[in-house]
């Protein structure tokens, strides 16, 4: 069925459970630092994406 699956060339994708290590990653944070995950190794962190909050609906 066209459409469905992961578009071509894209990396493997893994379901995390609850206890799981989330992969590392990085990003800008305000004021243009940057933030990894990693730097919080040992720490609780809570992570929220609001990938619509800042687009124009």
């Amino acid at each position: 069925m066209a459409g469905l699956g992961q578009p071509k060339g894209a990396p493997e994708t893994k379901t995390l459970k609850v206890g799981d290590v989330a992969p590392d990653f990085t990003l800008k944070a305000h004021g243009g630092r940057t933030v990894t995950l990693s730097e919080f190794r040992g720490k609780n962190v809570f992570i929220a994406f609001y990938p619509l909050d800042w687009t124009p609906v």
